[in-house]
């Protein structure tokens, strides 16, 4: 799981930018799911050979994560609006058609946020706000521009199961029927004791290898802590039109510029600079030196209530994972308990 680690930090180091999608989805269970046996062995490679290239599909999500509240109105409005994904119910419809059509609808409170990309052109449209932004994607950036606006089943699955290794133990539970698909039941077992993380369920589509959900529970709790998944979905192509945007009249347009491309992520100046990372499996310790990730954080005006003071920092805490951050500003992260964080930054 180290490799995973690394790709979420950026968010999991500074709580006021986390915005991972949380998402709990209704399984219709009405009917017994009867599929032919596979061993797991044979599910895993079911999903890694998965090649569907379009579908039309509902997200419903839901977060159970131990935060508080998150205001709506007034002066942390603005901050609170970064962690909403964190928190409460959400849905969004997602289209695909290939690799270079694609439209995201989240469906807010009397509001809609959508991304459209058709080619190298994305739009984001922001209904409550009316405004509308248009970018024309650069080679490399075309390869993210949806990824990174919502989390959809697939992408979750993939990061987890390219880091199965054993340190997890790979089972079949009951089968499934998800979005009204028949699905096999991955299941993902930490073997360490020490992780807050108690079990992953991959519902695996029995026909296609699609990943339709992705629920991470935790050893403290009984439902989802962290899930993603279709509420309904058509494995058929989407209609052109949804991939066409004009603005709606009223709408303020900005056009952004795209980045300059850059052959590869600037390294850090030296080696203090780079995160390191203790143990390995699902209870290892990212660590990330100090002005690396906390000044972000401790400017946030949700800080306060979104951290408890411990000896020596700070304590961000979910259900899943702990983030301790230092009086120094170093930053330690892991499924973990916080007893496992405070040694590792006391060993430093």
């Amino acid at each position: 799981m180290s490799r995973t680690w690394l790709k979420w930090m950026p968010a999991v180091a500074v709580p006021v930018l986390i915005a991972s999608a949380a998402v709990a989805v209704p399984l219709s269970a009405n009917a017994a799911v009867n599929l032919p046996t596979k061993t797991p062995a044979q599910v895993l490679a079911l999903a890694a050979g998965e090649k569907v290239t379009a579908l039309s599909g509902t997200i419903s999500q839901t977060s159970s994560l131990g935060l508080p509240q998150l205001p709506t109105t007034g002066a942390d409005a603005s901050a609170g609006s970064a962690l909403e994904l964190l928190t409460g119910s959400h849905t969004a419809r997602v289209f695909v058609d290939g690799s270079t059509k694609q439209r995201v609808q989240v469906l807010d409170s009397m509001a809609e946020r959508d991304l459209v990309r058709s080619g190298s052109d994305v739009w984001l449209y922001d209904s409550k706000k009316k405004t509308a932004v248009h970018s024309t994607l650069t080679t490399r950036a075309a390869t993210s521009a949806t990824r990174d606006y919502v989390a959809t089943p697939d992408q979750l699955a993939a990061k987890l199961l390219s880091s199965v290794d054993s340190s997890t133990a790979v089972s079949l539970g009951s089968d499934l029927r998800v979005a009204g698909r028949t699905a096999y039941d991955l299941v993902l077992t930490p073997k360490a004791a020490d992780t807050l993380v108690g079990s992953v369920s991959i519902a695996v589509d029995s026909e296609t290898g699609l990943p339709l959900s992705v629920d991470v529970f935790a050893r403290s709790q009984k439902t989802p802590a962290f899930s993603v998944g279709f509420s309904k979905l058509d494995l058929s192509a989407p209609a052109a039109s949804l991939f066409a945007f004009t603005p709606p009249a009223g709408a303020k347009v900005t056009e952004k510029a795209p980045k300059a491309e850059t052959a590869r992520p600037t390294a850090p100046a030296n080696d203090a600079a780079k995160p390191t990372v203790t143990g390995s499996g699902w209870d290892s310790i990212v660590a990330l030196p100090a002005g690396t990730g906390t000044a972000t954080a401790t400017s946030s005006p949700l800080f306060g209530k979104l951290t408890t003071a411990l000896a020596g920092g700070h304590l961000f805490h979910t259900s899943l994972v702990n983030v301790l951050m230092t009086d120094d500003g170093r930053v330690f992260a892991g499924s973990v308990p916080v007893a496992k964080l405070q040694a590792a930054a006391a060993a430093k």
